[in-house]
């Protein structure tokens, strides 16, 4: 039986946020030039706060949530063009892990992205990048109502992908999410760098 593969976005599937701050892309280092935002105070006073708290488990929409926030760091225009300036400067693809991807995808292989996102983004990802080409679906944090590494939000995917034959293979950039997948009983891998994939045994046998 086709075991089940799984992947993160960011730091994995797109370069972006990374655990290892070295490795990061930032998305936002032009944005005071471009657009007058302070980075700085929109990681404090929006992504550290209604971010966090509110948007990413679904409870309120990204564009509400700038609405609210926006205008006191000094942003007047549209909170759409402020989202769109972020989703396509936040789109980095891993391209040879995605190639990859579409190389098990033409194997059969059930694959899926877990990912911690809110509904815009995970939508643009789908559609804009084309993930739904490759992938079965999107588990994403907004949808479940949990963000990784809470155990809830392993639960709920488990419970939609039915008994497994083999325990899911998942691969994230965070040490504390993949501990917490390997206590849900999947297998997790850190990865770091293709090869954290493209080495490991079982897909290296399905790639052949």
């Amino acid at each position: 039986m086709t075991r089940t593969i799984l992947f993160d976005v960011d730091g994995v599937l797109v370069h972006g946020y990374h655990a290892r701050p070295e490795k990061q892309v930032r998305w936002d280092q032009n944005l005071f030039a471009d657009l007058g935002v302070d980075p700085d105070r929109f990681k404090t006073e929006f992504i550290h706060d209604i971010f966090i708290k509110k948007v990413i488990i679904g409870q309120m929409s990204l564009l509400e949530a700038l609405d609210r926030t926006l205008p006191r760091l000094g942003y007047r225009g549209p909170s759409m063009a402020f989202a769109g300036y972020w989703l396509s400067h936040d789109s980095n693809v891993n391209q040879p892990l995605l190639d990859v991807v579409a190389q098990l995808k033409a194997k059969g292989t059930p694959l899926f992205v877990a990912t911690n996102q809110e509904h815009m983004r995970a939508q643009w990802l789908w559609q804009q990048l084309r993930f739904g080409e490759l992938f079965d679906d999107m588990f994403h944090s907004a949808r479940i109502g949990h963000t990784k590494p809470a155990k809830p939000y392993f639960d709920w995917i488990s419970n939609r992908l039915g008994p497994q034959a083999e325990p899911p293979l998942f691969f994230d950039d965070r040490e504390d999410i993949v501990k917490a997948a390997r206590a849900h009983g999947w297998e997790a891998v850190q990865y770091d760098e293709l090869e954290d994939v493209t080495g490991h045994p079982y897909i290296a046998a399905r790639l052949g």
